[in-house]
């Protein structure tokens, strides 16, 4: 059951989200990559949704969510907002999927997904931050739901075959 005080947030691609025990962060994943930093005695969480690890060294703007590098800034950014050092917070790893694997000509996206998940890790530990868990790689996208208030998330990897036989169903009359 939902308490009427949960808020919900649902994070689109190149968005971060961070809060506290009130929140429930959700997300659909696919190449892209989430990473959730929880601060346990605090209950503040923070969770991302990157598509590319990092930009091109020859695009220059302010920081970006969009890209898993500067994502992980701006969430460590907000925590210590709130007096939380990365360092007591734990860390989960999800996405990075190859989202068309019967197509050959797609194999670029499919290593999007992996350059995707490695960054990560490497980014965490950049940071001192070892990751506890991770769901990565494989086929198909993710639905992610991170509960601020306990730190638990929940991952539901769901293959293109499952997909289209859900869709088909859900179409029958």
């Amino acid at each position: 059951m939902i308490s009427t005080d949960e808020i919900i947030v649902f994070l689109n691609p190149g968005e971060y989200f961070v809060g506290d025990a009130r929140h429930r962060i959700r997300t659909l994943l696919g190449s892209c990559v989430s990473i959730t930093l929880w601060h346990p005695e605090r209950r503040v969480g923070a969770m991302s949704h990157f598509l590319l690890s990092e930009r091109s060294s020859k695009v220059i703007g302010p920081p970006d969510a969009r890209y898993g590098k500067e994502a992980l800034s701006l969430m460590l950014t907000d925590l210590a907002r709130h007096g939380i050092d990365p360092g007591d917070c734990r860390a989960k790893i999800f996405g990075g999927s190859d989202m068309f694997p019967q197509h050959t000509s797609r194999a670029n996206a499919a290593r999007v997904g992996r350059r995707n998940g490695e960054a990560a890790r490497s980014l965490l530990e950049a940071q001192g931050i070892r990751a506890s868990s991770e769901s990565l790689f494989g086929v198909g996208h993710r639905k992610i739901m991170f509960d601020v208030n306990s730190g638990h998330v929940w991952a539901r990897q769901v293959k293109p075959v499952d997909a289209l036989l859900n869709h088909k169903e859900g179409t029958r009359k």
